[in-house]
C-alpha cells in the first residue's frame, strides 16, 4: 500500500532572486473585508446625515426586502447553505418586526436571528438543497409560530446582545485565516443586524442597516462564485480559467512559460495522493512568487503556467531558471506513518525504534515562448511554450527550454 504521511520542507537556495512572499501584506490580506466595511461605513454615513425624503420612505420596507430576498435566491442557486440560513433569518425576522412591531417580537428576534447564524456556523457546509434543508426549514418554521406568540412576552435584550458576540466570533473563527468572501461577509451581515437591532426604534436607521445586510451577503455570494470559478482549491492559485481571460487582454510583448512537475505519477503511486497533493502546492507556493512581473496559474493536473505581461523571453528566462532552482532546493521529508503526533506521545516513545523519514525530491521541467513573426496569438504562444516543455523533458528534465 502506498505509504502516507505529512512532509516537511527543507533547504533553500541562497542565490535565488524571487518576488518576496514572506512579508505579509496586512491589507492585501483583509481585502475580501474592505466591501462589508465600505457597505457599513456607507450606509452609517447616509442613515445618519442623509436624511430619506418623503417620496422615497416605501424603502425602509421594500429595500430589506428586495435585497434579503435577492440573497436567499442566490444562496438556493448556489447552493450556500450557511448564507441561506443567515438570509432566511434575516428576512424572516425583518418580516416580523414589521408584522408586530412590538418590544418582545424585537428581542426575540434579536436573540434568533444570531442564534440560527451561530449554529449554521457551527455545522458544517452541507448545502441547502435536498435532506439538508428539512431541518433548517423546520427550525424556522417554529420559530415564526414562536414569534407570533411572543408579542406580549419581553425577553431581556442581554440574551441577544451574548447571542450576537457568540455568532459573530463563531463567524470570524470559520472565515480565519483563508478569510473566503462568503465567511467574511457573513459575519459582516451579522455586524449590520447588530446596528439595525440597537436602532429597532428608528425605522430609516432600521431598514437602512438590514438593507445593509442584505447587500452584504449578495455581493459576498458573487464575490465566492467568481472566486469558486476562477481560482483553484488545492494550490490558491487563479486556474485555467483565469488565465484565458488574461491572455484576451495581452499587448504585443509577453512570454509564458509552461511548467510540469518531474515523475508526479511516481509520487503518486510510490508515496500517494496526501503526498502528491503536498507536491503541487509546493510548487504552486513557489510558483507564486517568481519574480519579473510574472503571474502563475495552475493550468491542470501537475501542469502550471507562467504569463509575463509586457516582458520579452530573454527578460523572463533569469527568474525562470531561479524558480526552477528553488523548488529543487527544497527537500521534502516524508514523515513515517508512526511518528509520534504530539510533543507527549514523543516523549513517552523515546529510545523507542521506528521507520525513518524519507527525504524526497522536487524538480520541475519548463518550456518558454513568446509572441514572434509566426507566433501572432497567445493560444501559439502557449503551444510552442508546450513543445519547448516537452524538449526540456526529453533533454533530461529539471531544466529551462525555449
Amino acid at each position: 500500500m502506498p505509504a502516507s504521511g505529512r512532509i516537511a520542507l527543507k533547504g533553500s537556495d541562497p542565490d535565488l532572486k524571487l518576488k518576496s512572499g514572506s512579508d505579509p501584506d496586512f491589507l492585501k490580506t483583509l481585502r475580501p473585508a474592505w466591501i462589508p466595511a465600505g457597505i457599513l461605513l456607507a450606509t452609517a454615513l447616509l442613515a445618519w446625515l442623509v436624511p430619506l425624503p418623503p417620496s422615497l420612505a416605501g424603502l425602509r420596507t421594500a429595500g430589506p426586502y428586495a435585497l434579503l430576498l435577492t440573497g436567499l435566491g442566490m444562496a438556493l442557486r448556489f447552493n450556500r447553505g450557511r448564507a441561506f440560513v443567515i438570509l432566511a433569518s434575516l428576512l424572516g425576522g425583518f418580516a416580523a418586526v414589521q408584522a408586530f412591531p412590538g418590544k418582545g417580537v424585537h428581542t426575540a428576534v434579536a436573540l434568533l436571528v444570531p442564534l440560527n447564524a451561530l449554529l449554521a456556523m457551527i455545522y458544517p457546509e452541507r448545502g441547502v438543497r435536498f435532506r439538508a434543508a428539512y431541518g433548517c426549514l423546520a427550525l424556522l418554521g417554529l420559530e415564526a409560530a414562536l414569534l407570533a406568540w411572543l408579542p406580549g412576552v419581553s425577553l431581556p435584550a442581554l440574551l441577544g446582545r451574548l447571542m450576537f458576540a457568540a455568532a459573530f466570533a463563531a463567524a470570524a473563527w470559520r472565515a480565519w485565516p483563508e478569510l473566503a468572501p462568503l465567511q467574511v461577509g457573513s459575519a459582516g451581515a451579522l455586524a449590520a443586524f447588530y446596528i439595525a437591532s440597537e436602532w429597532v426604534g428608528s425605522p430609516g436607521v432600521y431598514g437602512a442597516f438590514m438593507s445593509a445586510a442584505g447587500a452584504i451577503l449578495v455581493i459576498s455570494l458573487l464575490e465566492e462564485s467568481h472566486r469558486l470559478a476562477f481560482r483553484d482549491p488545492l494550490t490558491g492559485l487563479p486556474g485555467r480559467r483565469a488565465l484565458e481571460e488574461r491572455l484576451r487582454s495581452l499587448g504585443s510583448r509577453y512570454a509564458i512559460a509552461m511548467v510540469d512537475v518531474d515523475h508526479f505519477k511516481k509520487f503518486n503511486d510510490t508515496h500517494g495522493h496526501d503526498i502528491g497533493d503536498q507536491v503541487l502546492k509546493l510548487v504552486g507556493a513557489r510558483l507564486a512568487e517568481v519574480g519579473g512581473g510574472g503571474v502563475a496559474f495552475r493550468y491542470g493536473g501537475e501542469e502550471f503556467s507562467v504569463l509575463f505581461p509586457g516582458a520579452d523571453l530573454d527578460e523572463v528566462m533569469p527568474h525562470l531558471e531561479a524558480i526552477r532552482r528553488s523548488i529543487e532546493g527544497y527537500r521534502m521529508a516524508v514523515r513515517a506513518p508512526d511518528r509520534p503526533k504530539t510533543v507527549e506521545d514523543g516523549s513517552k516513545r523515546r529510545g523507542e525504534r521506528s521507520i525513518p523519514e524519507k527525504h524526497l525530491s522536487v524538480t520541475v521541467s519548463i518550456g518558454a515562448s513568446g509572441p514572434s513573426g509566426r507566433l501572432r496569438t497567445p493560444a501559439q504562444v502557449i503551444k510552442e511554450a508546450d513543445e519547448a516543455l516537452y524538449r526540456a523533458k526529453q533533454g533530461g528534465r529539471n531544466r529551462v527550454s525555449t
